[in-house]
């Protein structure tokens, strides 16, 4: 069975290889297709399309939003085959960008007043010229001994309800989505499994976005447990929606998920790309 990825990160977001080098290693995995989804960024993207290959991967240009979720706390969108030149998706992201800016001096100050010695220049480096983001924290918390390992740094410092913790400015759903389908992209909810809501509530949440736009879910994921996969399976025939799936690759940033296989037992099958291609077209009638 050939099989896909349509969930990974690259250095221009917080992933560690660059564009290219994800494309490279889908070849060497021996993936169909495999879309770079960067936090809240294209930037990437050009360099990700031009590592094409002849008899290689289908290189699938793509984003991944942080979105406001209807009732509190957030979800997050993929965006895939979606235009990186398409103004109005540019300018959403640069608002989106210019939050992230404006959070992160935020971050370092409350690490400061905790007592420990860090400053912007540090993380900045640590995203080697890329995006900034959560990781590139902890990785220089764990660089400056401060904890043991990525996990340690997030459990302790990073995560929602942390200490070190900001909120950032999120889009709404329902923009984020237009943003989306206006650059030609499929609309995907990601992880939903994630979200750890009970099925009926979860449901109610996946209609409402349908709604608003979304156009597929994201059933197969690394975190996903067997009986998530099937519940979500379910859900996505149950309301019309397109299936997707992805690793949420990182590399080094997210030890142990392994591109195109997750934590091992990841499969994806590249039969549903088909379903993904249906969707995309209609975007263009």
């Amino acid at each position: 069975m050939k099989l896909i990825d349509l969930h990974t990160h690259s250095t221009a977001s917080d992933g560690v290889l660059t564009p290219a080098l994800v494309a490279r290693a889908a070849a060497e995995a021996g993936l169909a297709a495999v879309a770079l989804t960067d936090h809240d960024t294209t930037e990437g993207l050009a360099e990700f399309l031009s590592a094409a290959q002849p008899g290689g991967p289908e290189l699938v240009p793509g984003v991944e939003l942080s979105v406001a979720r209807p009732g509190g706390g957030s979800i997050h969108l993929l965006g895939l085959w979606v235009d990186p030149g398409e103004p109005r998706l540019e300018k959403g992201l640069e608002r989106v960008q210019q939050a992230r800016r404006e959070r992160n001096p935020k971050m370092v100050a409350r690490l400061r007043e905790m007592g420990v010695e860090i400053a912007m220049e540090e993380v900045e480096a640590a995203a080697g010229g890329g995006q900034v983001g959560r990781p590139h924290f902890a990785q220089v918390l764990v660089d400056k001994g401060v904890v043991h390992n990525l996990g340690e740094a997030f459990g302790r410092y990073l995560k929602r309800g942390a200490p070190a913790y900001v909120e950032k400015q999120r889009l709404e759903p329902g923009e984020a989505m237009a943003l989306i389908r206006g650059a030609g992209g499929v609309t995907v909810l990601a992880h939903p499994g994630l979200l750890e809501l009970h099925p009926l509530v979860l449901e109610k949440l996946v209609a409402g976005l349908k709604d608003l736009g979304l156009m597929g879910i994201e059933a197969y994921y690394s975190e996903h447990k067997p009986s998530q996969e099937r519940q979500l399976l379910g859900l996505a025939a149950r309301l019309g929606l397109a299936v997707s799936g992805g690793s949420d690759f990182h590399g080094a940033n997210k030890p142990g998920i392994r591109l195109g296989a997750g934590q091992g037992t990841l499969r994806v099958p590249a039969a549903l790309l088909a379903g993904l291609k249906q969707a995309r077209d209609t975007l263009a009638r």
